[in-house]
């Protein structure tokens, strides 16, 4: 079992920034990979961004340049820094790690957090 906790959500500005933060309940090193997906209303969760334990990253197209994924091992959290925000950005965001064993997947999801773009 995995618990993750995200927080750093809220209303921002277009052009404004955000950092989001996803604290994992047990070591980062025995999660195969973590990541932020996001649903707008209307729309199917789609992915943000991922990093693996390999280091390997996966973004989606609209948010390459703007937003950057990254791990604090010491602290077992994912952060998601979010730059030059858009309306079409705002949606619910979720944090997720994925364990991997020898027969099974288990994806763990946070509780979502709300992030608005408006003037």
């Amino acid at each position: 079992q995995v618990q993750l906790v995200e927080s750093g959500g809220g209303l921002v500005q277009p052009g404004g920034s955000l950092r989001l933060s996803c604290a994992a309940s047990r070591s980062i090193f025995s999660i195969n990979a973590m990541g932020w997906y996001r649903q707008a209303p209307g729309n199917q969760r789609e992915l943000v961004a991922t990093l693996n334990s390999g280091g390997g990253k996966n973004d989606k197209d609209s948010v390459k340049g703007r937003f950057t994924i990254s791990i604090d091992s010491a602290k077992n959290t994912v952060y998601l820094q979010m730059n030059s925000l858009k309306p079409e950005d705002t949606a619910v965001y979720y944090c997720n790690s994925r364990v991997v064993s020898a027969t099974d997947t288990y994806d763990y999801w946070g509780q979502g957090i709300q992030v608005t773009v408006s003037s």
